[in-house]
């Protein structure tokens, strides 16, 4: 099948690349010019796991292209992929100019039959108002579905390729049937293709993200109960996880989270509420409960100094909002960062991934360590605020000599209190009783 696919983003440079994977003609269009050169040169402009390898084989192939030719990418595509961004407005809405921006230029090159399908997240109702749009600027009725992600940063190509399910939003059948017949070689093992209306479709998305992310901020709330209580949440997330009911997933304690979804998502559905005259009092709390947790892990550490952080050497290991990612939107590292800056701490950082994102932002406001261990030369106390393989088994006795004083501020849980104390550290962790 012939594909366009709008966007060279984090979503729309996935779907092309596993669409173009199994056999069709992908073309992803971009109005950044240096975007799409690096691309052409084999340059992968995100950290993905796999996906420059598979943009590298599907380009040598001759089924993955490049440009910035709205024609060249849209007039013989049989379905165009929308995956532009959609961030949040000042008020938490989503904001659709550039999505409504790219359905005018695509427009007058659409195919008569073509299919358009938006991979962004988009309001309730946006389908509704592509296919108005379009009907305004070519003279006919144009085919227009939902069709959104369910992507894991860090685990983005397994979850394409291998889909617990696929939701597709569609006004008529054969729509249903184009969009099944392109996604069939991803459900083998006969994970469901759920087929709705548009309406439905757009509602599941936000729906999802949202229920994930109250999972996070009320095992976080907990976990700061459990800490005042004398609790562990360790322990409490065990005796909660295996009730079938319940379950392990999203139920580990952190310093909140991050990321191009679940903060934009969940204020965009309370956005969505507001709107129709519901009051989203659940959503708000989600949010609001995220916002302060961000800020736990600043306040223990600021507590520890006794509220006076000027002058203070802080180590941070990690940055990007989870593992697997160089992505620093709303990541709790950033929150950090800038509480320990304001109380005028010296703050040196390390990441696998993600140094160049957050040296963009800072500058040399910061120190930036060339190794995890490097990190700790001489500092007060070690953060920590990702949980990427490199921190779960360093060489404590190293630690120990590195750092100026035995701290370390853990907002991942990565390691166990008992043997913190067996090693003499201080040590503060999300939920559990400080090792002092």
């Amino acid at each position: 099948m012939r594909i366009g696919v709008v966007g060279t983003g984090y979503v729309g440079l996935v779907t092309g690349a596993c669409f173009a994977d199994s056999g069709n003609a992908v073309t992803c269009l971009d109005i950044n010019a240096d975007k799409i050169a690096r691309l052409n040169r084999g340059e992968v402009p995100i950290y993905e796991p796999g996906l420059e390898e598979l943009v590298e084989r599907n380009m040598a192939a001759g089924r993955l292209a490049f440009t910035t030719d709205t024609a060249a990418a849209i007039q013989a595509a049989e379905v165009v992929f929308l995956a532009v961004g959609t961030p949040p407005a000042a008020d938490g809405s989503a904001d659709l100019s550039a999505l409504w921006k790219v359905v005018e230029t695509i427009a007058p090159h659409l195919r008569e039959r073509a299919v358009v399908v938006t991979k962004s997240t988009v309001p309730v109702g946006t389908c509704a108002g592509i296919e108005r749009r379009l009907q305004e600027r070519t003279g006919r009725s144009c085919r227009v579905a939902s069709n959104p992600e369910f992507l894991k940063e860090g685990a983005a190509i397994e979850d394409f390729q291998k889909p617990d399910r696929v939701v597709v939003g569609v006004r008529s059948p054969d729509v249903g049937e184009t969009l099944r017949s392109l996604y069939r070689p991803f459900l083998r093992t006969e994970n469901p293709f759920l087929v709705m209306s548009p309406e439905s479709s757009e509602m599941t998305k936000y729906v999802a993200n949202a229920l994930l992310a109250t999972k996070i901020s009320f095992i976080n709330e907990v976990a700061n109960l459990c800490e005042r209580m004398e609790a562990d949440i360790d322990d409490v997330r065990r005796g909660i996880g295996h009730d079938s009911r319940i379950g392990f997933a999203f139920l580990f304690p952190g310093v909140g989270y991050g990321g191009s979804c679940f903060p934009k998502d969940v204020q965009a559905l309370a956005a969505m509420a507001r709107d129709k005259g519901v009051s989203p009092r659940i959503l708000t709390a989600v949010h609001d409960t995220n916002l302060a947790q961000k800020k736990v892990l600043g306040e223990k550490i600021a507590a520890h100094f006794g509220g006076n952080l000027k002058g203070r050497k802080v180590a941070v290991w990690g940055l990007a909002f989870k593992p697997r990612t160089d992505d620093v939107r709303d990541a709790p590292a950033i929150d950090l960062i800038e509480r320990l800056l304001a109380g005028g701490a010296v703050v040196r950082v390390f990441d696998p991934e993600a140094m160049a994102n957050v040296k963009a932002i800072y500058g040399d406001r910061l120190e930036y360590a060339a190794g995890v261990m490097d990190t700790l030369d001489g500092a007060d106390c070690l953060a920590i605020v990702t949980e990427w393989g490199d921190f779960r088994r360093p060489d404590f006795d190293d630690v120990a000599r590195r750092l100026a004083a035995k701290v370390i501020f853990d907002g991942r849980n990565l390691y166990a209190p008992e043997e913190m104390r067996a090693r003499g550290f201080v040590y503060h962790a999300i939920g559990k009783v400080p090792v002092t």
